[in-house]
């Protein structure tokens, strides 16, 4: 039996080839919305991370960087460096797609997940008890 790959979707399996199995893509993306930075020579500003994969991720900023702009997003104690390959603006913002300078690890990827599914879990915990302290007149 195939052990199941955690950062494809599940019921996928992978192909022969990788490429066939993703696409164009040279690795699976991981969706995501969660909380990071990006930190250019230009600026520092919160962005809010999309998806990623070991070769990229797209980030949605308030204000986006130009094609061949570089950078690095920091998540999960990592700074991740790579360049601005694609930019789309939309209103209050845009969307940055980066190339990384170098591919991140599976596990990487995985520990991006695990802070992605932990702070989902913070936020619903923290929600439960804004609406607890509301509903009993403590806050």
């Amino acid at each position: 039996m195939i052990a199941a790959d955690p950062l494809l979707p599940f019921g996928h399996a992978p192909a022969s080839d990788d490429a066939a199995a993703i696409g164009r893509r040279a690795a699976p993306r991981l969706r995501l919305a969660i909380p990071a930075r990006f930190v250019s020579i230009y600026s520092v500003q919160p962005c809010v991370l999309l998806d990623i994969s070991r070769t990229g991720a797209r980030m949605a900023l308030g204000d986006p960087l130009a094609r061949g702009q570089s950078g690095s997003i920091e998540i999960a104690r990592m700074a991740i460096f790579g360049d601005v390959v694609r930019m789309e603006r939309g209103i209050g913002g845009g969307v940055n797609a980066i190339a990384f300078d170098d591919p991140i690890t599976k596990a990487q990827v995985l520990g991006i997940r695990h802070f992605a599914e932990d702070f989902e879990l913070r936020e619903h915990r923290a929600l439960r008890d804004q609406v607890r302290r509301w509903v009993t007149g403590e806050g």
